[in-house]
Parts: structure tokens; C-alpha cells; sequence
């Protein structure tokens, strides 16, 4: 037997196979508040509870596992992140009660003006602050990814620029360490931010301003390189 005709007689529905889902956790800062898309489950399992967007692989319909998570948030929320990178792989007989299950968590940070209109348009679709989402009973294991995915975000907010990408397109240097802050859970040091900030050339003065609290305060933007950019240590706290 030659390999075409082994593949031509194989079934694979001979042998066990997992659920094979996939789940995103997304980010946005909102009303100086990080907060976590979620959707309330209007099904069993676990019906009536809050989860993250996702659902099944499949094959019909999906060339890739990014395919899928698009294809899901379209779905249930009507949100298209500009981009989406792949977090974790979650898995066991435990973690849903209709069987063995695996799951590819996916996550990503975007600004709130991105997604407003089309949340507003979908029921049961959210975006709740994560101190209260670490409260809730969530659905299967959820609230292990969405920590997860918290855990790798303060990461980059203590070593890069990435929070600003949850700002609009203009923006303060107060806004941005607001965000920063936001999503770290902790104060950062005003002075030393800002000498980070200037010293990496991160940002591009706009020429305009904006006042806040009776003072008017130079408006930014994300200049070309900045998404790559590393500190060269953490910013500190």
C-alpha cells in the first residue's frame, strides 16, 4: 500500500478527537477603565453566563485557526480587530462538560472608537471592566484566559508603547499614561515616563492642543516604528 492509498482508506472518525474550539480576549481602555469583551452565553452549557467570544472550528468554513476567531467575533459581536496574535492553548477533560476540549486563545488591544457603533448593534455583547469580570462567574475556564491574557498585556505595557494603540489617534501624555496605568493596576513615576517616552522618539508632535483642566497640552501620535519599539528596562512603578 502506497502513502495515497493509506490516505484515501484512513478515517479519522475512528479514532478519539477533541472539541476543537477557539476563544479572544479583547482589550479596550474606555472611561479611563480597562475593559474585556464579553458575551452572555444564550445556550447550554453554562447558559445565562458571561464568556469571551469564540466557538468551534470549521473545516468547511475555515482555511486557518486566525479564520476562525475572525469569523466568531463577526458573529457574536460584529468587532473586526486590525489584528489578533495567538495567546495560549488551553485544553483537558474537564473544561467543558460536553467533552475533551481544546481551545486556542487569541488576543488583542484596540481602541474603543473602533468598536462602539458595532457593539451598540448586538444584544447581549459587552464591554465590562476587568475588576469586575475577575468577580464574575464566568463560563468554562474563561476567567483562567482572560488572566492570562491580562498577564502578557502588563507586560507590554511596562516594556513598550502598545496601550497607546488603545487611544484614539491623537492623543495627550497624560492619556497615555493613564492607559498605561489602567492596564499595569499601579501608578507610574510622571517624570521618568515621560523622559522614557521622549528619549525612545515614540511619538510625533501633531503641532495641535487640547486643554485639560484649564491647561492646554500638546496633542501626539504614533510615529511609523513605534509598535516594535522595546524599553531597554521596565518602566517603573
Amino acid at each position: 500500500m502506497n502513502e495515497n492509498d493509506y490516505i484515501a482508506r484512513y478515517e479519522k472518525r475512528n479514532f478519539d478527537a477533541p472539541l476543537v474550539t477557539v476563544d479572544a480576549v479583547l482589550f479596550t481602555y474606555h472611561q479611563s477603565t480597562l475593559k474585556v469583551l464579553m458575551v452572555k452565553r444564550s445556550a447550554h452549557p453554562e447558559k445565562g453566563k458571561w464568556a469571551l467570544p469564540g466557538g468551534f472550528v470549521s473545516e468547511a468554513e475555515d482555511s486557518s485557526l486566525e479564520a476562525t476567531v475572525i469569523r466568531k467575533l463577526q458573529e457574536k459581536t460584529a468587532v473586526i480587530p486590525p489584528y489578533i496574535e495567538q495567546l495560549y492553548t488551553f485544553g483537558g477533560p474537564s473544561r467543558d462538560r460536553r467533552g475533551w476540549s481544546v481551545t486556542v486563545a487569541y488576543t488583542a488591544l484596540i481602541a474603543h472608537q473602533r468598536c462602539a457603533s458595532a457593539i451598540d448593534s448586538v444584544a447581549d455583547v459587552d464591554w465590562l471592566p476587568y475588576s469586575q469580570v475577575c468577580q464574575l462567574s464566568l463560563a468554562f475556564d474563561h476567567l483562567e484566559i482572560i488572566r492570562r491574557a491580562h498577564e502578557r498585556l502588563v507586560q507590554k505595557a511596562l516594556y513598550s508603547i502598545v496601550p497607546a494603540f488603545a487611544l484614539p489617534e491623537n492623543f495627550t501624555l497624560p492619556e497615555l499614561q493613564q492607559v498605561h496605568e489602567a492596564i499595569i493596576g499601579k501608578p507610574l513615576q510622571k517624570k521618568s515616563f515621560r523622559r522614557r517616552i521622549e528619549q525612545a522618539n515614540l511619538l510625533v508632535d501633531t503641532g495641535e492642543k487640547r486643554s485639560e483642566k484649564g491647561r492646554p497640552a500638546a496633542l501626539y501620535r504614533l510615529s511609523e516604528n513605534s509598535a516594535g519599539h522595546k524599553f531597554v528596562r521596565n518602566l517603573e512603578l
